[in-house]
């Protein structure tokens, strides 16, 4: 298993400025899928305490959200003690399964408009692993993965007729 964490460059600005993602070999039938790691849900009192005006940047252009989006992206994301116990966990649990994991630091100021992965819905091809329900899932942390089907191969290809 590949594992990549790339450090913050600087002293980040917030405690949360962490993202992580794993790759998993075999996964509904698609190979090497990407899943994107997130904190569902966090305390309104944290939220609180950062801020804002020196951790989210202007809106871009070509924004896909409204304003007030890139709080969730900076809320959503790990501290570097949860990335450390994250990844460990994972590498520990599922070593057999995963082909890589990968954690990167935010850039701040993050950009205002950005999506956040915890306002994504669930649909044909995109999907949420809630690892609560996973009874060995041994973190006393939320956590979440969304992931896309439609950008991974199939393991087997379909035969046309």
């Amino acid at each position: 298993m590949k594992i990549e964490i790339i450090p913050p460059k600087t002293t980040p600005p917030c405690e949360r400025c962490c993202t992580v993602s794993m790759t998993i070999k075999s996964f509904k039938g698609r190979r090497n899928v990407e899943v994107h790691l997130f904190r569902p849900d966090w305390p309104e009192q944290e939220e609180k305490q950062y801020q804002w005006e020196s951790l989210i940047g202007p809106c871009l252009p070509e924004a896909p959200c409204p304003e007030g989006s890139s709080r969730r992206v900076v809320m959503e994301s790990f501290t570097l003690q949860e990335r450390d116990r994250i990844i460990n966990y994972l590498k520990e649990q599922y070593a057999t399964r995963l082909t890589g994991l990968r954690s990167l630091p935010l850039e701040f100021p993050v950009p205002d408009g950005l999506p956040a992965l915890c306002d994504a819905e669930a649909g044909k091809n995109i999907g949420l692993i809630r690892f609560e329900r996973i009874p060995s899932y041994a973190l006393n942390l939320p956590l979440r993965g969304l992931f896309d089907l439609s950008q991974h191969p199939p393991i087997v290809e379909e035969v046309s007729s």
